[in-house]
């Protein structure tokens, strides 16, 4: 099956405009990423789509395949979804990586997680991945999502709030803003706001709500991801942490 990653990176994010373009540790939190996707071998192909000319030189200076895309796109879900249509390769692809230009410490053995929880299971359209979640902190705060799945590993609830219910130690599982699409998903009529999604404010509820199976992958990490200046110290340390352990 022929797999494509396409990183959805927008110049301008709210909480810290031009994060991507950020250096630790002498790359960019986007070079970073892109290196991440290119270590995969469950990947065949990867692209940066963006509207950002800076972007774009920057990734094409690396020698790294670009897609324009709308600077109308709300959301990297939608950005890659008018790459599907707008570029041949992508969309002749089997399965397509959602990976965050944000998300610099993405382990190559996560996104083949993604990618293999889909080819073995034919009628899924999208895959996810979990960690576990031990710390009650975490597992309170809305800021952390929860997931939920069946025995079958397909996912039954996403939530900010803390489920399942844990009355001792904690035993639940977090979500990691990671997802793999079957190429058909991008045929779908677009899916419109959903009561939960819209309660939750999380998008991929949207794709339960409509009664749509998402595989889950079990992985033992949570990366870090850059959303404000603060984080980008928090990857200057873990990459300053990782030259000295090796």
């Amino acid at each position: 099956m022929r797999t494509i990653c396409v990183i959805p990176a927008r110049l301008n994010s709210s909480r810290f405009p031009g994060k991507l373009l950020e250096k630790a540790q002498g790359k960019t939190v986007l070079e970073r990423t892109l290196e991440r996707a290119l270590r995969c071998p469950f990947i065949d192909y990867t692209y940066v789509a963006t509207d950002s000319e800076p972007i774009a030189e920057h990734i094409q200076a690396m020698g790294a395949n670009v897609v324009w895309t709308s600077p109308t796109c709300r959301n990297g879900t939608e950005r890659i979804a008018e790459a599907v249509k707008t570029s041949p390769e992508i969309g002749q692809a089997d399965i397509i990586v959602n990976l965050q230009g944000d998300h610099p410490c993405t382990n190559p053995q996560t996104l083949g997680a993604v990618v293999q929880a889909l080819q073995l299971d034919p009628e899924a359209l999208v895959s996810t991945a979990v960690t576990h979640l031990t710390d009650r902190t975490d597992f309170l705060s809305p800021h952390v999502v929860k997931c939920v799945f069946d025995q079958n590993f397909n996912a039954l609830y996403f939530s900010r709030a803390p489920i399942p219910h844990c009355a001792g130690d904690v035993k639940a599982y977090a979500h990691i803003g990671l997802y793999a699409y079957r190429r058909a998903f991008f045929d779908l009529p677009p899916l419109s706001p959903t009561p939960l999604q819209l309660s939750e404010d999380l998008e991929q509820l949207q794709i339960l709500e409509r009664g749509y199976r998402i595989k889950v992958a079990v992985v033992e990490e949570m990366p870090l991801g850059v959303d404000t200046p603060q984080d980008l110290v928090k990857l200057e340390q873990y990459l300053c942490q990782l030259n000295t352990s090796s």
